[in-house]
C-alpha cells in the first residue's frame, strides 16, 4: 500500500516522503497518525506544502541576504584591558558581540556569532555570523586599549 508519512517514522523515512509499505504497516501508521494514504488528492496537497515550504525558504533566504548587507557595512570596536605585551586579558565573547549588535539594531543571537579565531590579541578580527544555513555574513571587530 502507498502512504504518505506526516512525520519522521524510524528507518522508514522522513516527513512527507511517499512510501510502499505491506497493508499491516501502513495500518499501524495510519491508525497513530503517522501516516495517510497516498491518493490523489493527498499528493496534491503534499505538492502543495512542499511549495509553500520552498518559497518561504526563498523568501528567508532573500531576507538573510539583505540583512547579510547591512550587517556587512557595520563594524565594532571594544575596548579592552591589556597587560604586557598587549595582551588581552580574556577575549571578547559572542555574548558581548550580540548585545553590542542589539544595540546598533540587529537582532543577532549569540549562537548565530562564529568567531572564525580567537579575539584575544589588539587589531581587526572578522567574525562570521551564521544568518542561515546558506547566508553567512562576515563583520569586522577592533580590539583597542
Amino acid at each position: 500500500m502507498k502512504i504518505i508519512l506526516l512525520e519522521d517514522v524510524r528507518k522508514q523515512g522522513k516527513k512527507g516522503d511517499i512510501l510502499e509499505v505491506k497493508d499491516g504497516y501502513a495500518n499501524f501508521l495510519i491508525k497513530n497518525k503517522q501516516a495517510v494514504v497516498a491518493t490523489a488528492g493527498s499528493i496534491n496537497r503534499l505538492n502543495k506544502e512542499n511549495e509553500q515550504k520552498a518559497q518561504e525558504l526563498a523568501n528567508d533566504i532573500k531576507e538573510a541576504e539583505k540583512l547579510k548587507g547591512k550587517l556587512e557595512k557595520t563594524s565594532l570596536s571594544f575596548v579592552v584591558k591589556t597587560g604586557e605585551g598587549d595582551r588581552v586579558f580574556g577575549s571578547v565573547s559572542p555574548k558581548q558581540i550580540a548585545e553590542s549588535l542589539k544595540e546598533q539594531g540587529f537582532m543577532i543571537d549569540k549562537k548565530q556569532i562564529k568567531p572564525t579565531t580567537s579575539l584575544s590579541s589588539l587589531g581587526y578580527h572578522n567574525v562570521d555570523i551564521e544568518l542561515h544555513k546558506k547566508v553567512t555574513a562576515t563583520i569586522k571587530i577592533l580590539l583597542q586599549k
